[in-house]
């Protein structure tokens, strides 16, 4: 299976996500096995934001990963596709700036953030690295990316039984608790689809982005890269 045989239109993504975002987080937390906070605040604490900097939270769906900034008086932008996603959040956070954008043409001046992030999103984007390049441009130089994505885990053991609970396990689960199941069996196909750690690694560099490095989490069935646009000193 790859990527282009999973390709839908954006618009197509978007009515999939508006289907499924008042249940969205509680599946989420259900089908990850409680492991979704953890690695959320694992991607906060990479970020490293502090007050007085600007954070953009992209793909950020109902607003859930970017609380913790707001929480810590941090100036979070949430940008997302899904206009049902992002009715979900600003009812439930109207503290937070949130903004409907394409993530591979987003409304943001050059160099208006302190930090670019993107946690479990950048599989959904038909062209990922327009949006890599995207969440260059926007950020200062010497800022930094941090990027949460299911990878591929590192021991063949672990890898088997995980590809056979995304697969067997998700879709009945998904049917239990999702308001879409099918909207969770076409996430499921696109995290098998999606390229292991290195070749992520790859595409970062490859739009521009310098120091980049990545961190496994649960034996690399997501991992977290981090990167730093070129220029000026790195944002602290």
């Amino acid at each position: 299976m790859n990527r282009a045989s999973l390709e839908k239109r954006p618009d197509e993504v978007a009515a999939m996500f508006d289907d499924v975002a008042p249940k969205y987080d509680v599946v989420n937390d259900v089908l990850s096995l409680g492991q979704t906070r953890r690695w959320r605040r694992i991607v906060v604490d990479a970020v490293g934001a502090v007050p007085g900097q600007r954070v953009l939270d992209l793909a950020a769906g109902t607003g859930t990963s970017s609380e913790p900034y707001a929480d810590a008086g941090i100036d979070v932008v949430a940008c997302d596709f899904s206009l049902g996603m992002l009715k979900v959040g600003k009812r439930r956070r109207p503290d937070i700036d949130f903004v409907a954008g394409d993530a591979t043409n987003l409304p943001f001046e050059d160099n208006s953030f302190d930090a670019s992030t993107i946690s479990f999103g950048l599989r959904n984007v038909n062209e990922p690295k327009k949006a890599l390049a995207e969440m260059l441009r926007v950020t200062k130089p010497g800022g930094r990316l941090v990027i949460a994505e299911f990878s591929s885990p590192v021991i063949p053991v672990w890898r088997t039984m995980y590809t056979e609970y995304l697969m067997r396990a998700l879709p009945p689960i998904a049917r239990k608790v999702a308001s879409n199941p099918d909207a969770y069996v076409y996430l499921a196909e696109s995290i098998r689809a999606w390229p292991n750690q290195d070749g992520l690694a790859a595409w970062i560099s490859e739009t521009g982005w310098q120091d980049v490095a990545y961190r496994n989490l649960t034996g690399g069935i997501v991992a977290v890269h981090r990167a730093v646009k070129p220029g000026g000193r790195p944002a602290k």
